[in-house]
């Protein structure tokens, strides 16, 4: 090893492309000198790969330089000190003569010392063989008196960890240092590297190191130092201590373990071991059986190592013997060094001629030069190839390539020392152990594994295209390393370990084998290959060695599935954890920090890793997706970049540094382009790059046939196991044909088709059952099924769908199967497979089967619909055409799929929502979606998917996740449903303690299903459950970039989802959608109804067509939508209803007044009648009535005496009457004092019972008052009173009864004698007779009720005798009385009749009177009526005609309208009219009864309404005008294109009185706002909108009202708003050209309300009248307003007239106050008629006044329109209207006056082109100024106000050129002076100048000569045309000429015309002046 430098600057040129396999110099010698040793050194368990080391270039990276490297301790130096004077060998003198070194932080730049009052703790985490036990050390600090301590750990670690990192192990010893310190790991004073110190890269050492030897240190007793066991006993020492060096032997026994553990290290090293031993001797404790057993291994294995049995420790003897050992070993070095030249011949000859003679063996240093030789020889050479040769998707640098070399070289090697002990027991003939092998197989073995490592390291990044020249280089230049085998490439051959030495065998021979399985899901299914198996060997072979690897390839190779599959088969096998990132464009370095951060274990304050005994790998997919930020970088590249050099990262929050350990990184990326970012090189270093290449078709099949095969000799019959081929070898060259021609375009960015497709083909396919599939014929078509819903569905258009078809039938036809044509299989059928054919059935049970009966299925969708709109709110109204068939098949077969996620790419509003829902309800899913909120962001977001993944984890709950483009609020959403798609987990969404309560919810769930209840197997199984039970489907616009740069940002939306194209409706599809909305309407005459759902489709596709050639001209976008056919046909049948209503009901109104007016003119001719025949009746009445009444005078009289009589007898009687009552009333009072106590006693009675009675009689004796009692019954019975007697009458039945009817009116007196001795007995009271019987009770109050009664009786008699009496002569008297009022009532009843008579006589008399009166008055009304109608029935019978013709037209008339407000608002005036025009065309060919000049303002317009509108602002040009029709008329909310203002203007002048409400989108508090207006109903404008709105708005915009309790609603964020009908909602942009998608289009109604010229000329001449004749213009203004005002009331009267003749009832002529009101509205009307009429003259007068103005005002149109057209020439060039208006009213004042009009004008129009033109120059470029000159005088001359003196013919031929008209055959007379190209523009001229010249060709052949001579003039536009042309053509046909034949003087030409026509100071503007 000492002439190792010496190596080295030999190959000076190759060490900085390969410094990187110095690393495995020394270990690989060591390997092959003394395996066993290795394998004891694994025993002891102390040491286990290490990480990958960071390398360096240089020694400014580590901040040193040549003389820094220098030894700061020499060894002679530190034995002569450490000794000391006394020669005692302790730590101390040691810690003396190192306190005086050097030692200081600016010794070691990366030392940081910490504070001395920092305190640190850590975890001792020894191994379990470790000497030193387990113990603990905690809260110790440290001082300054730690320094000398600490370089000797520093200084003897330093070697021993050099050499371990050599050998690519790792001590753990660093695992016991804290984090806050960074030392150099360099070998300084190792001679072998002193010249490379950076090759070794830095070594982490923790604080604890520091810490451990402070002044303060938890101690341990040094007897237990050296056991096994862990003991606590914790001693607190000083550090100036006598006993302070032992703090030294802890660390220093960890460096004693691994020097004994290294058996041949360098000379210097051992050396210090010699040292260390002797410094340390005195102080160690003896050693436990367990050391001295391993002691004996090692001496056992390495004869010629130091003895460590000996007792080396504390043995100075030993010590000498070691020193003899070491001295012997040097002679030999030098020995060898100085035969190295010859030292191989000589040593054969020595063999040669003593065979005795036992050779030397290699040393390690020959080995080091064999395996350096290797490098020297052949690495050089393959990296000058690749550079020149090859090429790599991620490319890779020198130093790369050779780390991976080496690092995959010492991996391979480290696996003989695994394999050796085995080989060594089960040695055969033909497979030797290391241990015992020759030198030549050693060298055998290290040139195969050389050569297969080289192979893979430099060839394995290769493209898949250089494979082969790469396997010719190798084979040629590799040749004489080992043989290759003949057949394949290199890259098909492994190298087998297994034996020694090594062979190459081909991959195929490990393949494993593939057994198909039904239960285990498609997306779990993997068929190994050879791909999979050598990609999997060699990131198993990096991993081995902490060597990170990354994947590239193609989309769908395979990279995910290999390294995933690989890893999770590392999971047990190496104890390795893998976790995955998914990348995005969106990724950000914080999400993957966190990522990372929530998989380590804390293991220190500052140090993470994975769990013990284990390793985690981070697999990052797309690693090249993250996009690049504004400076270039990358920053989640940049993270694991600082994690790959420096393995850990800053803490975010508090700014620490976290070290990682035991993790490493795998990569897998696509090559760059298409939104994958090319990675730096300085990330890539760190892999080995390995290129995946896509698989061979054999390959392929054998995947696909493995699978499909399975499946059908799983389920199905042996004949269908002839089928597998044919299907798999379509399928696979269908895809292998879609991918090779139906390539990416910008329109076509979704074409990125890769094998997972073609997986998706047979995924489908495995849906089927064996059941649903009973022939291969049925297979076919399911094959034909599957392949066009992968493919054939993501196509765009017919084109693409039509070749892809072809392509199938082909295929299908060419492998047997299908026989039939293409039509057969494609045209006469529709082949459609699904799963709900049978309703009701539970999703687990549905079939998957075709569906033959397609009206059937179409059938039973609307059932499904139905169902739908019974259970959801949201009713659907859909038209299952068989496009929307299809898409619901799709979707069905889509959300069947386990993990089925969909993508709909289609315009707004082509029903990809419905069609979702609809299939959602159908396949028995919940469905999910978000709602979006002001200020709705990714927190919001984040908190939605946590609430679906609960549903869908928690719950179980099968749920789509519905997510719309019009959602994407912030592209952070797109980057969690990526990671959804790919993963299923978004990173950082659940905090720790969600996690934590999502495992406790699912723990018993996955108890249950058998899965692991650990936290993060709970977690796995909550993720794996959401991936399950949720379908993403995602529907987005292709319209835009947003699709294609989200597609190339997020893979997973065209890798994880199954993609179906909403194509545009077909021409079928929209005729059956008309055909059904028009099925229940009445649109007049046959076969109207079937024209009109034809024009419906014909005007949604010339709508189509006009967009187009609006965009190709003006560059301006617009789109239609189906929403927008749908909601043509809905507009136009409310319209058509609400019109035909409207019209209706005034050809009622008048009708009505008409009849009015008729029968007033009947009912006078009856009354004139009436009242002739009634004057006679009314004479003879009067007479009758006069008898009448003197005979009622006379009865009267006679009755009133009688009356008299009879009132005096009444009051007779009633005296009497009162008398008797009196009476009446004295006996009653007297009965009342009687009745209580007897019905008191009657009661008592009743409440006795049979065995009451018995009771009494059971008395033998009875008790006395019981007796007494019974006594007085008897006696009031007149029985006898005894005992015996009572007991008789008790015995008799019917007692009771006797009792209660006792006639107790006739009791004699003698009775009451005998009972009243008992009466007055105290004791015979009901109380005292209870005492001794209840039942004797109720019989002693009956008896003394008896007795009370016939005492007040006796009193009662006389007074009833006398009312008796009373009473009798009280009816004596009634009876006269009645005879006397029986008399009075005849004589009153005689006068009543003759009373009646009389009025009878009086009301006929009165009623004929009256009607003679009424008919009187009816005919002086009727006379008034008819005066005052009689000319309106004239009009209203016209009118009423004219509406009846118009209602027949009503039905072109309406659905021409609505067209208008569906589709035209957001085209210009000229479009609109070539539409409606094109429009009126097809109805009258298709006899659709439509107006000829039908309009919309003809149609939906209302005069007066219109004039207000121009009040309020609003232009009067016919397209402004139709602008305010769509505004108030349209069936959603305008969004009004208003760069000029005046929309805004019109809006607030209108809405102003209704308390509108102007906000922005940027107002804070808009939503607010917008939330109050529509509670109470005011209307509100959002002005300066941009390409976009609000996602908050959507519910308004869609008018998404709901009843609910009888309120109108609507739903705003989350909270439910009353909704007022009266609210309106307006918007406006100021951008002229807005670029509005389909999904804004279908939610507003766009109206372009750009300024037109002949609105802008209108405004301009007001502002030119104004000051020029104010009085003109002021009285116009006055007449304006009034005219409106009288127009408006007249029409409000005639409606009041025609209201109130349709609602009076009965006789018109009766209701005077109605005629009155008729009489005096008419009065008013004729009035105002009148005025109207002479307002009408006069403002007829004014605007003919005004007119002679107009030439002015037509000029600044112009203008305006000139610098408007500026925009197009470059952006900043944009002026506003109200800008140029400014500038034109300067204009008008400051110009020069003149009194006579158009002089004046004249100057006005000069000044005013002048003006302007200067002050639009002054901001104008100056290459643009002579351009915009050239446009305002073209401009004005084209205008017809010129003439127009430039024909639109000559104009087009000067901007478009020559149009190609066929040539005259003439030849080109002057070939060397006119280009042919200029002879043909020649010809086409000749055709664009028309007949007003001759043939121009012809006159130049014919004066070739002169046409020569002008053709080389320097000036020919100053000269004058050959043959006087100049006289026959303009000047601008001149113009024409020059373009042709001498274009470069074509701009000198039109400066010239411009001077010429408009004057020098147009073409040069003045300087500005200051």
């Amino acid at each position: 090893m000492n002439s190792y430098p010496g190596r080295i600057a030999r190959t000076a040129p190759l060490v900085r492309s390969r410094r990187s396999c110095i690393v495995l110099l020394v270990c690989i010698s060591l390997f092959f000198i003394s395996c066993s040793s290795l394998s004891d050194f694994e025993d002891f368990n102390l040491l286990h790969p290490y990480d990958t080391p960071t390398y360096f270039a240089s020694n400014d990276v580590l901040g040193l330089n040549d003389e820094e490297s220098t030894p700061i301790l020499s060894e002679e130096l530190f034995v002569k000190k450490a000794n000391g004077t006394n020669g005692n060998s302790d730590a101390t003198n040691a810690a003396s003569y190192l306190g005086t070194c050097a030692f200081s932080e600016s010794s070691y730049p990366d030392l940081s010392i910490h504070d001395s009052n920092d305190k640190i703790g850590f975890e001792n985490s020894l191994p379990e063989d470790d000497l030193s036990g387990s113990k603990t050390i905690d809260s110790v600090s440290h001082s300054s008196e730690l320094s000398p301590y600490l370089d000797i750990i520093v200084r003897f670690n330093r070697y021993a960890m050099a050499e371990i990192h050599l050998s690519r192990l790792k001590v753990d010893l660093i695992s016991h240092f804290d984090d806050s310190f960074e030392w150099e790991w360099l070998l300084r004073d190792n001679p072998a590297y002193k010249n490379h110190p950076t090759d070794f890269g830095l070594l982490r050492l923790r604080s604890s190191l520091l810490s451990g030897l402070g002044k303060k240190m938890v101690e341990t007793p040094l007897e237990d130092f050296g056991e096994s066991g862990s003991k606590s006993t914790n001693v607190i020492v000083d550090s100036n201590s006598e006993t302070s060096g032992a703090s030294v032997v802890k660390l220093f026994l960890l460096a004693q373990k691994t020097l004994e553990a290294l058996p041949y290290v360098s000379d210097v090293f051992l050396e210090r071991r010699i040292q260390a031993r002797q410094l340390l001797g005195s102080q160690l404790p003896s050693s436990s059986s367990r050391l001295s057993q391993s002691r004996k291994v090692l001496d056992a294995s390495r004869p010629n190592a130091l003895p460590l049995t000996q007792g080396v420790i504390g043995n100075k003897n030993a010590f000498k013997q070691a020193a003899s050992i070491l001295k012997a070993r040097r002679q030999r070095s030098k020995r060898l060094d100085k035969g190295s030249g010859s030292g191989s011949k000589s040593g054969n000859n020595n063999n040669n001629n003593n065979n005795s003679t036992t050779p030397t063996p290699p040393t390690a240093d020959f080995w080091t030069k064999y395996i350096y030789s290797l490098f020297d020889t052949y690495v050089d050479t393959g990296l000058n190839w690749i550079r020149k040769k090859a090429r790599e998707y991620i490319p890779s640098v020198d130093n790369n390539l050779t780390t991976s070399l080496a690092q995959m070289f010492e991996s391979l090697l480290s696996r003989f020392s695994t394999n050796s002990n085995a080989n060594s027991a089960t040695s055969s003939s033909s497979s030797s152990s290391p241990l015992d092998a020759t030198d030549e197989l050693k060298k055998q073995a290290i040139n195969k594994v050389f050569l297969f490592c080289y192979c893979w390291a430099l060839g394995g990044n290769l493209v898949h295209s250089c494979l082969d020249a790469f396997d010719e280089f190798a084979r040629e230049y590799l040749q004489t390393l080992a043989g290759i085998p003949g057949n394949g490439t290199v890259f098909d051959y492994f190298c087998d370990t297994s034996r020694f030495p090594p062979e190459f065998k081909n991959w195929s021979e490990i393949v494993p084998s593939f057994q198909y399985r039904k239960s285990v899901p498609y997306f779990q299914l993997q068929v190994p290959t050879m791909d999979t198996t050598r990609f999997s060997y060699l990131l198993e072979l990096c991993l081995d060695v902490q060597r990170s690897v990354l994947f590239s390839g193609v989309t769908g190779v395979g990279k995910s599935v290999i390294t995933l599959a690989a890893l999770d088969d590392l999971r047990d096998k190496k104890a390795m954890l893998p976790f995955t990132i998914n990348f995005s464009a969106q990724s950000q370095s914080i999400d993957t920090q966190l990522l990372i951060e929530s998989k380590l274990e804390k293991k220190r304050r500052t140090r993470y890793g994975a769990p013990v005994n284990k390793r985690i790998v981070f697999f990052i997919d797309d690693v090249n997706m993250p996009a690049k930020e504004k400076f270039g970088a990358q920053p989640p590249i940049e993270l694991l970049r600082q994690f790959q050099d420096f393995k850990g990262f800053y803490d975010r929050k508090k700014l620490f540094w976290k070290d990682i350990e035991d993790t490493v990184l795998c990569a897998a990326c696509a090559p760059p382009g298409g939104g994958r970012q090319e990675l730096t090189p300085r990330f890539t270093r760190h892999f080995t790059l390995l290129n995946v290449p896509p698989p061979s078709d054999v390959s392929t099949k054998m995947i696909l046939s493995a699978i499909f095969g399975g499946f059908l000799a799983d389920a199905f019959p042996k004949d269908f196991s002839t089928i597998c081929a044919p299907i798999v070898s379509c399928s696979v060259e269908a895809y292998k044909r879609i991918s090779e021609e139906l390539l990416p375009t910008p329109a076509k960015s979704h074409y990125t088709f890769n094998l997972r497709d073609l997986s998706k083909v047979f995924q489908g396919m495995l849906m089927i059952n064996s059941a649903q599939c009973s022939s291969r014929e049925t297979m076919a078509l399911l094959w034909v099924h599957e392949s066009s819903r992968v493919f054939h569905d993501r196509l765009i258009n017919n084109e693409d769908k039509e070749y892809f078809k072809k392509m199938l039938h082909e295929l299908a036809t060419k492998q047997g199967l299908f026989s039939g044509s293409y039509e057969e299989m494609f045209l006469t059928r529709q082949i459609v497979f699904c799963d709900f054919l049978r309703m009701g059935v539970d999703r687990e049970e549905r079939r998957y089967e075709q569906a033959v009966d397609i009206p059937k299925m179409i059938s039973l969708l609307d059932e499904y619909l139905d169902e739908y709109n019974l259970a959801s709110t949201n009713t659907l109204n859909l038209v299952f055409f068989m496009d929307a068939v299809e898409h619901i098949a799709r979707m069905t077969r889509i959300l069947r799929q386990p993990r089925g996620n969909a993508m709909l790419v289609g315009v707004g509003g082509s029903g990809k929502g419905s069609l979702t829902r609809l299939a959602t309800f159908m396949g028995g899913f919940k469905i999910f979606s978000i709602e979006l909120t002001r200020g709705y962001g990714s927190n919001e977001f984040r908190e939605d998917l946590k609430k679906l993944y609960r549903t869908a984890g928690v719950d179980g709950d099968p749920v789509v996740f519905l997510f719309a483009d019009t959602q994407i609020v912030t592209e952070s959403f797109l980057e969690d449903i990526n990671n959804m798609l790919n993963s299923g987990e978004v990173p950082g969404m659940f905090a720790q303690d969600e996690k934590d309560r999502i495992v406790n919810d699912v723990r018993d769930w996955v108890i249950n299903t058998g899965g692991n209840p650990s936290k993060d197997g709970c977690y796995a199984a909550f993720v794996n459950r959401v991936r399950d039970n949720l379908h993403i489907v995602l529907t987005m616009s292709p319209v835009g970039e947003a699709f294609r740069a989200r597609c190339r940002q997020f893979p997973s939306l065209i890798n994880c989802t199954t993609i179906d194209w909403f194509s545009s409706w077909p021409e079928d599809a929209l005729l059956s959608v008309s055909q059904k909305f028009l099925a229940s309407t009445d649109l007049g005459a046959d076969g109207v109804k079937e024209a009109i759902a034809k024009m419906c489709v014909k005007i949604h596709q010339s709508v189509g067509d006009a967009s187009d050639k609006f965009f190709a001209e003006l560059r301006r976008r617009y789109y239609t939508t189906p929403k927008s056919y749908l909601d043509l046909i809905n507009l136009y049948l409310k319209l058509l209803r609400e019109k035909r209503e409207a019209l209706n009901n005034d050809k009622d109104r008048l009708l009505n007044g008409l009849n009015k007016l008729n029968e007033t003119n009947q009912l006078v001719d009856r009354m004139k009648i009436e009242l002739a025949d009634l004057q006679p009746i009314l004479e003879t009445k009067a007479k009758a009535t006069a008898e009448l009444l003197v005979k009622v005078a006379a009865d009267q009289e006679q009755a009133e005496k009688v009356k008299r009589v009879v009132a005096a007898e009444e009051r007779d009687v009633k005296a009497m009457q009162a008398d008797t009552q009196v009476i009446a009333d004295s006996a009653k009072a007297d009965l009342a004092e009687a009745m209580p106590a007897l019905n008191a006693a009657l009661n008592s009675l009743k409440a006795l019972n049979k065995n009451d009675i018995v009771e009494i009689k059971s008395f033998p004796k009875p008790p006395p008052l019981v007796q007494l009692t019974m006594e007085a019954v008897c006696i009031l019975k007149n029985e006898k009173p005894d005992w015996d007697t009572a007991k008789k009458v008790l015995s008799d039945s019917s007692f009771m009864r006797s009792l209660e009817e006792f006639d107790k009116d006739n009791m004699s007196d003698a009775t009451i004698k005998k009972l009243q001795k008992y009466m007055d007995d105290p004791n015979f009271t009901p109380e005292g007779v209870a005492k001794q019987s209840n039942a004797a009770k109720s019989l002693c109050m009956w008896v003394r009720a008896m007795d009370v009664y016939n005492r007040v009786s006796k009193v009662v008699a006389p007074k009833r005798a006398k009312l008796a009496e009373a009473e009798a002569l009280l009816e004596s008297a009634n009876k006269k009385l009645a005879e006397k009022q029986a008399a009075l009532r005849e004589v009153e009843s005689r006068v009543e009749g003759l009373k009646a008579a009389l009025a009878g006589a009086q009301r006929e008399q009165r009623e004929l009177n009256d009607q003679a009166d009424i008919t009187k008055k009816r005919l002086e009304r009727a006379g008034k009526l008819t005066s005052a109608l009689a000319d309106e029935g004239v009009r209203w019978k016209a009118t009423a005609d004219s509406i009846g013709d118009q209602l027949i037209r009503l039905t072109g008339d309406v659905f021409l309208a609505a067209a208008c407000i569906a589709y035209y608002g957001a085209f210009t005036g000229a479009y609109r009219q070539d539409l409606v025009a094109s429009w009126i065309q097809a109805c009258v060919e298709k006899d659709i009864p439509v107006s000829s000049d039908s309009s919309l303002r003809g149609t939906l317009g209302s005069p007066v309404e219109i004039r207000e509108w121009n009040l309020w602002g609003l232009p009067s040009d016919d397209v402004s005008i139709d602008n305010g029709i769509l505004v108030t008329r349209g069936k959603r909310w305008p969004l009004m294109i208003d760069p000029q203002g005046q929309a805004n203007v019109w809006v607030k002048a209108m809405e102003s009185k209704h308390g509108l409400r102007c906000v922005k989108l940027t107002d804070g508090n808009f939503l607010r706002t917008l939330e109050n207006s529509i509670r109470i109903g005011n209307p509100v404008l959002i002005e300066d909108v941009g390409e976009t709105l609000d996602p908050a708005l959507e519910p308004v915009l869609q008018k998404a009202v709901f009843k609910q309790g009888g309120r109108m609603l609507i739903r705003l964020g989350d909270s439910d708003v009353d909704y007022d009908p009266n609210f309106r909602f307006y918007v406006t942009t100021k951008l002229s050209n807005p670029h509005y998608l389909p999904e804004v289009c279908i939610k507003v109604t766009v109206i372009n309300f750009t300024v037109t010229m002949k609105g802008l000329e209108d405004q301009l001449l007001g502002e030119v009248v104004r000051m020029e004749r104010p009085d003109l213009e002021e009285a116009k203004d006055r007449l304006v307003v009034s005219i409106s005002a009288d127009k408006k009331q007249l029409a409000e009267l005639e409606d009041r007239i025609l209201k109130l003749l349709k609602e009076s009832s009965g006789n018109i002529l009766d209701d005077e106050q109605l005629i009155n009101t008729l009489n005096h509205s008419k009065l008013t009307s004729g009035v105002i008629s009148n005025r109207v009429a002479e307002a009408e003259v006069t403002e007829k007068s004014i605007n003919e006044a005004r007119e002679h103005y107009r030439p002015a005002a037509t000029r600044g149109s112009i203008l305006y329109f000139v610098i408007a057209d500026l925009s197009l020439i470059s952006p900043m060039y944009q002026f506003s209207l109200s800008y140029f208006t400014r500038l034109f009213s300067y204009c008008i004042e400051k110009s020069e006056k003149h009194e006579d009009v158009p002089t004046r004008l004249q100057l006005l129009s000069d000044f005013v082109t002048r003006f302007i033109f200067n002050s639009i120059s002054r901001g104008l470029f100056e290459e643009h100024k002579l351009l915009y000159s050239f446009l305002v005088c073209t401009s004005l001359l084209r205008h017809p106000s010129s003439g127009p003196e430039i024909a639109s013919s000559e104009w087009n031929f000067l901007t478009r050129g020559a149009s190609g008209h066929a040539g005259h055959h003439l030849t080109n007379p002057l070939p060397s002076l006119i280009s042919e190209h200029a002879w043909v523009a020649v010809d086409s001229l000749k055709h664009a100048l028309g007949d007003s010249i001759p043939d121009l060709p012809v006159l130049i052949v014919e004066e070739r000569e002169e046409w020569a001579l002008w053709l080389q003039k320097l000036e020919p536009h100053l000269a004058p045309l050959p043959k006087n042309l100049d006289d026959l053509l303009t000047p601008f046909q001149k113009l024409l000429v020059i373009k042709v034949l001498r274009e470069e003087k074509l701009q000198f030409a039109c400066a010239h015309y411009v001077s010429d026509r408009l004057g020098e100071g147009i073409t040069e503007p003045p300087p500005l002046a200051l």
